[in-house]
């Protein structure tokens, strides 16, 4: 199929893509090369970087900035839809284009990968899992192209035009929500829980897109889910493929990965790789020495005894429990931002069990203390810098103050890495003599 991959392939085509982010931009180089006429659409012209738009401009790609019309999209042949943009949200403009297919950036990219592909989607843990699967095959000897919703799009992959062994995918709902043909050899499913229902209709939406991951499977293909999730699975005609199941066990010891939810992700990345000659002896010594992705419960370090916890990835309710239920010491928990979805008034009996109080900070105030107020210690703040300073001043040694906001981060940040950052930066600045996680003072 990579020999699919020149001018000629979609010339006469148009193609409308929706979205100047990172895949959208690699779609439309994908397009380009393929030759297709190309449009781009993006609703916020600073989101476009300088030097793509002068690239662009030399190979004829139209770049229209500010609201869509139903002009943008009339005589498209291809509509491609960046993550985080939905159909839905098109339907005034697509009657322009009724014959147009519209697909996710992943979906036009898998059309020429020769690779076999490892897939992985779920509520929370699928970088994490996605870099642990890439080390065990890494490992193995294996040449492997990490990417997809972690940070490279699969179109780059394409582009670039040097083979990998193996692709390895963390694939979002957005994505598969978009996706027709798209057909790993190994998917992967490693959890499901209420998150996107800002976006999604409601869960039964946001269940069938993470479960098109498996639709183009067949019986050679492998199919990996949680024993837990039987009472969402039983009955569905889920996929064709062999299926397999795991849950958390103390096999594994990663000293980077704590708590059981990353137990249960090693098991899911050691199933997923098993098929591609990873063993349980090699698995043992690589995730012995892994080192995860910043902003997913990693320990900062420590002043005057208190530990300092970015978990800042945890952008869901469901991830926020899985960080309090890693420690067994006292946590007083940092909260607050975009609330996505999630039953909060459930969490109340773990954060009486194990949190002695709460630093609330920037968006959804009254939905967190509609849900927590009288069951602990609440306070709010305009800002996380704020929020830490109070908590660090009640802060006895030994205990924790995690961040873990079970949000999304556009109140106040760019993303959940801006957050994450600004948290360390607090960290820093705070008085007393900073301790790293290997007890060595920096």
């Amino acid at each position: 199929m990579r020999d699919m991959v020149h001018s000629g392939q979609l010339a006469g085509h148009t193609a409308v893509v929706v979205g100047a982010g990172a895949s959208g931009r690699a779609a439309v180089r994908l397009l380009s090369r393929l030759g297709a006429w190309v449009r781009l659409l993006e609703k916020n012209p600073a989101a476009i970087p300088a030097d793509f738009c002068e690239a662009q401009a030399c190979t004829g790609v139209e770049i229209l900035t500010g609201e869509h019309t139903p002009g943008h999209f009339a005589g498209a042949d291809l509509v491609v839809l960046s993550p985080g943009i939905s159909r839905a949200s098109l339907a005034p403009y697509l009657t322009a284009c009724p014959d147009a297919q519209v697909l996710a950036e992943l979906e036009l990219a898998s059309w020429f990968v020769e690779a076999p592909m490892v897939a992985v989607t779920g509520t929370n843990g699928k970088t994490t899992t996605v870099m642990l699967i890439s080390h065990l095959l890494t490992r193995a000897g294996l040449s492997v192209f990490t990417g997809g919703n972690i940070g490279t799009p699969l179109s780059e992959y394409v582009l670039a035009g040097e083979p990998a062994d193996v692709c390895v995918i963390e694939a979002s709902s957005f994505q598969l929500q978009n996706v027709f043909t798209f057909h790993p050899k190994v998917a992967v499913l490693l959890n499901f829980s209420a998150n996107h229902l800002d976006w999604h209709a409601d869960m039964d939406e946001y269940l069938a897109a993470k479960l098109r991951l498996f639709a183009m499977q067949g019986p050679s293909d492998l199919a990996i889910v949680p024993a837990d999730l039987d009472y969402l699975l039983s009955g569905r005609q889920v996929t064709k493929a062999r299926l397999e199941t795991f849950a958390p066990s103390d096999r594994f010891r990663c000293p980077r990965l704590l708590g059981r939810h990353n137990q249960a992700d090693m098991e899911a990345a050691f199933a997923a790789a098993r098929p591609f000659g990873v063993t349980q002896e090699l698995a043992e010594t690589a995730f012995f020495d892994f080192a995860p992705a910043p902003h997913r419960i990693q320990v900062l370090g420590e002043k005057r005894g208190v530990i300092f916890v970015d978990d800042s990835k945890a952008t869901t309710v469901t991830a926020m429990r899985a960080a309090i239920e890693t420690f067994d010491r006292p946590v007083h928990l940092l909260a607050g931002g975009v609330f996505k979805g999630g039953d909060l008034e459930g969490m109340v009996p773990l954060l009486r069990e194990r949190v002695k109080s709460v630093g609330l900070f920037g968006g959804s105030r009254e939905i967190f203390e509609s849900a927590w107020q009288g069951a602990l210690p609440l306070e709010w703040s305009a800002t996380l810098a704020e929020a830490v300073e109070k908590l660090y001043a009640r802060a006895a040694s030994g205990e924790v103050i995690l961040l873990s906001p079970a949000t999304s981060s556009f109140d106040l940040y760019s993303s959940y890495k801006a957050r994450g950052r600004d948290f360390q930066a607090v960290f820093a600045a705070l008085p007393g003599a900073p301790v790293t996680p290997s007890g060595e003072k920096p």
